[in-house]
């Protein structure tokens, strides 16, 4: 019979909880229509049903962890063309804490303070409250969870971590450096930089830009636009609706290498990192080619506040061709940052701030002024394009930002 099994939602997330069915063991499933739901440290969704059939068994209850790609239910009379054999043997499943029934941590099963009855209480744990754990140094045993069937919660670990300081030694109080573990989101973050570092030939070239013309669009338009809106008019929406526009003039930059060959997409699919707490996440705003700078802006909030509220699904987490950072808001110089496999280049858009420049008037004369200026930093893959490549890409980009017709994309 097909297996229902975890699904991987964003490339750094190795695992997610499962906090509902929303069928029950022998309820009718429809392809598509919701079938569970799944909490990870980057989003929070529901998940629908793969095939067809009867809901004929679910073997990760509720509340429980479990890695991407274990079996949690299985689907009978549905017609995918998979091997219909049981998910698992009788041994792999004994094996498997996913698969354990929630009768097998009853104390007539195991025996108190087992292996097994650590393992059980672990996979009972959300992934907040593991991070939670894991940040302030707890014992999950030492901790009187008040949530439903006596599990942990995020209170519970809070309480835990200020009556732990409360009640510091004057030895705990004497030590000047402190272990933090790393979360697993981070974890994988650092697993995901390192692999893409060893794959990539990274290079970077940095361009300094004239945002002027762009900065007096936002000074004559931003109220307005910000009263519309809610949030006001950034300088990340005119360097992403710029770069779109670019891509579509240079696509190998909008590209993924494969077994000796560039893949080329065809949409420009844009990944736009967005920093959370203990990481950052690339959602992505599918067709952006499609869209107008309001449009831009609008999509960029979105994301951002989906990102932040733990509100996206898989789809918004998946399939990006080009991405960028952007650290400009803290005011920085010139940011090399990590591609994002698979794909080719990510561009960095740092801080803009006033600086004099040497203007020259149509006539031919030269002056001071003073203008907003910033840097683009691309981070590229030399296997896919060369530098020349990027040059004029950069240069095609600060060419559309200081020429494109911005006012009539906002009306």
């Amino acid at each position: 019979m097909p297996n229902v099994v975890m699904p991987q939602l964003g490339e750094t997330v190795g695992e997610g909880t499962v906090t509902k069915w929303l069928k029950a063991v022998g309820d009718a499933v429809t392809s598509g229509e919701p079938l569970f739901e799944v909490s990870t440290d980057k989003v929070d969704s529901e998940i629908p049903a793969p095939f067809s059939g009867i809901l004929t068994s679910v073997v990760v209850p509720e509340g429980s962890t479990v890695d991407v790609g274990v079996v949690l239910a299985v689907i009978g009379g549905a017609d995918d063309g998979n091997d219909t054999s049981s998910p698992a043997s009788s041994e792999d499943a004994s094996s498997s804490p996913a698969s354990a029934s929630p009768a097998s941590s009853s104390p007539a099963s195991t025996s108190p303070g087992s292996s097994s009855d650590d393992s059980h209480q672990r996979s009972q744990l959300s992934p907040v409250v593991r991070k939670l754990l894991e940040q302030y140094q707890l014992d999950p045993a030492e901790i009187v969870g008040t949530g439903n069937l006596g599990r942990i919660t995020r209170s519970d670990v809070e309480s835990a971590a200020a009556q732990k300081k409360a009640n510091g030694t004057a030895n705990e109080r004497s030590i000047v450096d402190t272990t933090i573990p790393f979360s697993k989101i981070r974890q994988l973050t650092a697993e995901r930089m390192v692999r893409s570092k060893a794959t990539s030939a990274h290079t970077l070239m940095a361009k300094e830009v004239d945002y002027e013309r762009v900065e007096q669009v936002r000074r004559t338009h931003g109220a307005r636009f910000k009263e519309e809106l809610g949030f006001s008019l950034t300088y990340l929406s005119f360097n992403a609706a710029a770069v779109v526009q670019a891509l579509r003039e240079f696509p190998y930059l909008n590209s993924s290498v494969g077994d000796d060959a560039l893949i080329v997409h065809h949409d420009v699919n844009l990944g736009i990192a967005v920093d959370v707490e203990d990481g950052l996440i690339v959602p992505v705003l599918h067709r952006a080619q499609e869209l107008s700078l309001r449009s831009m802006a609008q999509g960029i909030r979105d994301l951002a506040d989906r990102t932040r509220s733990k509100s996206l699904d898989h789809d918004d987490i998946a399939g990006g061709t080009f991405s960028i950072t952007n650290p400009g808001p803290f005011g920085t110089y010139m940011t090399g940052a990590v591609i994002n496999q698979p794909q080719v280049a990510i561009l960095s858009t740092d801080g803009v701030s006033r600086k004099p420049v040497v203007h020259t008037s149509p006539e031919g004369t030269e002056s001071i002024a003073i203008h907003s200026v910033g840097v683009l930093a691309l981070t590229f893959d030399h296997r896919a394009v060369d530098g020349a490549y990027v040059a004029r890409f950069l240069a095609r980009v600060s060419e559309i930002l200081n020429s494109r017709d911005w006012v009539s994309e906002l009306l």
